[in-house]
C-alpha cells in the first residue's frame, strides 16, 4: 500500500489577500487558480521544493478561516530562510532552539498558524533514534 499526502486545504476569508501572501511573501508557486463550478474557486500553491501543496479558495470547506494550525515547513537552513521571508515582508517569529532543533512561527492573514523547522542535524537525529 502507498499513500501520499499531497494537498491540504487552508481556510481563508479573502482569497486574493491570501494568494498574495503565499506567493509574494512566502514564495509559494501558484500551480493553478480555477473556478470549475460557480462558487467553487480552487487556488493551489506549492512551497518551493515541496511535494505537497496547499489549497485556498471558496466553496470547498466548512472550516472557519484562521482555524488551521500546526502545518510545518522543514527547511535546510532556517536562519537563511527566515531572513529571506522577513525581507519579503513576512512576519516570522525569532528562531527558538528546542534541544538542537530550530523552530520559527508565522501566521497567514487569517491567523492560520504555521511552524518552520530547521532540518534536524544528523547528530541530534542519531541521538534521538538511538534512544
Amino acid at each position: 500500500m502507498q499513500m501520499r499526502l499531497e494537498v491540504v486545504q487552508v481556510p481563508v476569508s479573502d482569497v486574493e489577500k491570501s494568494k498574495a501572501f503565499y506567493t509574494e511573501q512566502l514564495g509559494f508557486v501558484l500551480d493553478h487558480d480555477v473556478e470549475h463550478i460557480p462558487g467553487m474557486r480552487v487556488v493551489q500553491l506549492t512551497p518551493p521544493g515541496s511535494a505537497a501543496s496547499v489549497v485556498i479558495g471558496t466553496g470547498m470547506t466548512a472550516m472557519a478561516p484562521g482555524s488551521l494550525e500546526g502545518l510545518q515547513l522543514v527547511v535546510p537552513d532556517l536562519p537563511a530562510v527566515r531572513d529571506e521571508l522577513v525581507q519579503r515582508g513576512a512576519e516570522i517569529s525569532e528562531i527558538q532552539d528546542l534541544g538542537g532543533v530550530l523552530f520559527a512561527y508565522f501566521s497567514d492573514p487569517d491567523g492560520n498558524r504555521w511552524v518552520m523547522q530547521g532540518q534536524t542535524p544528523p547528530a541530534v537525529r542519531d541521538a534521538h533514534n538511538a534512544g
